[in-house]
């Protein structure tokens, strides 16, 4: 069997720095339509009266509509993927995805030149957000596959560029806010900077094949799989005409002291012997277990996932970015959902998922772990508690802009610590062999928590 002894060095750690670049691209269209709240605001829920004042004319709940149509089509996708990707090419899905966002953020960037009527911008919108995150959907699915061909590490460095994305709009709108131009300006300046992103995460796929390390594991991926499994099959077909049992007999000494176990050989009734494989071979061949039957062991994962990315699209960001805030200033007035809200939440939601590799607690077995999850519930009425504007029905119980920047750090911090132990405790309760559907049972699962959440923000921001 071939094995992969001979891998060139990945000089310079270039292919990681793809990987982040790769990462980086899959979440920036979410993050930056989702951190440009504002400007959408301003554009559809303000006119100029004839005396010169700001009147709102229509409630159009933007944020709620942005955050359902940008988690469906990871939903749709998730449920897709087993009939989509077979058919159409890696570098088609990758490339082509790429390009397809490319071409709707400079439709964005264009549009903040266009003037338009309110309801055929917000129709426009919310068609270019739908399209722009379905691409987004098949991109990071196929980014998935494609860097677990690599070693382990090169998925948490993927992983690392996605978490950071939300940080790098939130900073983005930061420098926009701060250029003191005017809006179109900023919102135009803003909306190219994904551009630019986008084409390079383009190139950096284009350059992996390039790469001699990335090109071993890319291609040899599909060979060594080959060959073990032809190997496999040859040595079934030894074991079924007797030929093998030699062979075992005489290695297994040696096999032993490897810490290797092989099956003895049992006699048949012809009084021949029938040989078997060494055990982890023979757990290779193995079967993989339903669907039903893994969801029956992952089952408690499953619903955390759920459950915690429900609480936290529930309110985020539909709710939070209509906090407003109580300091005088009108500098302040214009970074503080910028910082109070995107910059915190995405800077602790990254915190959260990397305290996990130094600390993991509750145990998977541990029945403390669903009920921290459960109790994550607490943060919705916190957050519809705080300085929401307007309101109907719900007093302000935590006015200041400290309370809701404590609040709203704790919010974020359980959200990315739980939902990176649920995923990376899932694979653990199941046989090596069933990780994989253990892992697109999570997917779906996560997909599914991200729409529930975006559909209740819908009432709940009614509520207040």
């Amino acid at each position: 069997m071939k094995r992969r002894t001979d891998a060139p060095q990945d000089r310079y750690y270039t292919v990681g720095v793809m990987f982040f670049i790769l990462g980086l691209g899959t979440l920036l269209p979410w993050n930056f339509f989702m951190t440009a709240s504002l400007y959408f605001q301003r554009r559809l829920e303000t006119n100029e009266s004839s005396n010169g004042t700001k009147v709102v004319r229509k409630e159009y709940y933007f944020n709620n509509w942005m955050t359902l149509l940008s988690q469906l089509p990871l939903l749709l996708f998730t449920l897709l993927n087993s009939f989509l990707y077979p058919r159409i090419s890696e570098a088609i899905r990758i490339a082509g995805s790429l390009v397809f966002i490319l071409l709707l953020f400079i439709l964005t960037a264009v549009l903040v030149k266009v003037p338009m009527e309110e309801d055929c911008f917000f129709s426009v919108t919310m068609a270019t957000i739908w399209f722009i995150n379905s691409f987004g959907a098949v991109l990071q699915g196929s980014l998935f596959g494609l860097v677990g061909m690599l070693p382990q590490k090169y998925s948490s460095i993927f992983m690392s560029g996605q978490g950071l994305a939300g940080t790098f709009a939130a900073i983005a709108m930061l420098i926009a806010i701060g250029s003191k131009t005017d809006h179109e300006t900023a919102a135009l300046g803003y909306f190219i900077t994904p551009c630019v992103g986008t084409l390079l995460t383009l190139f950096s796929y284009l350059m992996l094949p390039r790469l001699g390390f990335a090109q071993y594991y890319l291609k040899k991926s599909s060979t060594y799989e080959a060959d073990t499994t032809d190997e496999l099959l040859k040595e079934s077909s030894m074991v079924e005409n007797g030929k093998l049992a030699e062979h075992v007999n005489g290695s297994a000494i040696g096999n032993s002291a490897k810490g290797s176990s092989v099956a003895e050989a049992e006699p048949r009734s012809d009084g021949t012997k029938q040989a078997f494989l060494p055990l982890e071979q023979v757990e290779r061949g193995k079967a993989k277990a339903s669907v039903i039957e893994v969801f029956k062991k992952i089952w408690v994962m499953a619903l955390c996932v759920t459950f915690v990315f429900t609480v936290t699209l529930s309110v985020f960001p539909a709710i939070t970015v209509d906090v407003k805030t109580t300091s005088e200033g009108e500098n302040w007035e214009s970074y503080f959902i910028s910082v109070c809200c995107f910059l915190i939440f995405n800077i602790n939601d990254w915190l959260g998922r990397t305290i996990t590799t130094k600390i993991r607690w509750p145990s998977k077995e541990s029945r403390l772990f669903p009920v921290l999850v459960i109790s994550r519930v607490v943060f919705i009425p916190l957050l519809m508690f705080c300085n929401v504007q307007s309101r109907n029905y719900l007093p302000v119980l935590f006015e200041h802009d400290a309370a809701f920047s404590v609040i709203m750090v704790f919010f974020s911090l359980s959200s990315g610590y739980f939902v990176c132990l649920s995923m990376s405790y899932a694979p653990q309760l199941v046989e090596p062999k069933d990780a994989e559907t253990a892992g697109a049972l999570m997917t779906f699962f996560l997909a599914l928590g991200l729409s529930i959440g975006a559909a209740l923000s819908f009432p709940l921001r009614k509520l207040i």
